[in-house]
C-alpha cells in the first residue's frame, strides 16, 4: 500500500494515506489528483469507487477530539514517480515521505484510522460501514520500525 509518514497532528509518526483539504473552488477529484502528486510524486491515471467514512480520535492526554471525515477512492497510479514539490519537502508539510509498505506491516499501533478502514475493506470485515471511536489515542513520538517494500 502506498502510504505517507505523518510528522504532525493526531497521526504524527504513523503511516497515513496521502490526502488533504480541498482548496477554495476545487472539486473532490481535483483535490485527490493534486494531493497525490504533492505527497507522493505519482499522477492518478484513474479513480473509481468513491466512498466516505469517518472516525473519532480522542487524545485524552491533551483533551483533544478529532472528527476525521475522509473520502476514499480506488486509484490507478502512473508508473513514474516525480520529485516532490519543494513546498512539500520544505518541512512545512504534515508528511515526510511516501513509501510502499505491505499490509502485514501496517498495524493499529503504527497507522491511522484511514488505513485501518482500507484494511477492513480489503479483509471484508463486517463492520466496514460502522463509525469507529478511537479512545485513549496515543500520539507517537517516533516512527515505528517497518520493512519497506519496493
Amino acid at each position: 500500500m502506498l502510504v505517507i509518514k505523518k510528522n504532525s497532528g493526531p497521526y504524527q509518526f504513523r503511516f497515513d494515506l496521502p490526502g488533504g483539504s480541498q482548496e477554495l473552488g476545487e472539486s473532490m477529484l481535483e483535490t485527490l489528483h493534486r494531493e497525490i502528486i504533492e505527497e507522493t510524486g505519482y499522477h492518478v491515471r484513474s479513480e473509481k469507487n468513491n466512498r466516505i467514512y469517518s472516525a473519532w480520535v480522542y487524545e485524552d492526554e491533551r483533551m483533544v477530539v478529532t472528527h476525521h471525515i475522509f473520502n476514499l477512492y480506488d486509484i490507478d497510479l502512473s508508473d513514474d514517480q516525480a520529485d516532490l514539490p519543494e513546498f512539500v519537502t520544505d518541512g512545512k508539510n504534515d508528511s515526510d515521505e511516501a513509501l510502499w509498505i505491505s499490509l502485514q506491516e501496517l498495524t493499529e499501533n503504527n497507522s491511522s484510522p484511514l488505513i485501518h478502514k482500507v484494511i477492513a475493506e480489503i479483509k471484508t470485515y463486517p463492520d466496514v460501514d460502522k463509525v469507529r471511536i478511537y479512545k485513549n489515542w496515543e500520539v507517537l513520538t517516533a516512527y515505528p520500525t517497518v520493512v519497506e517494500n519496493n
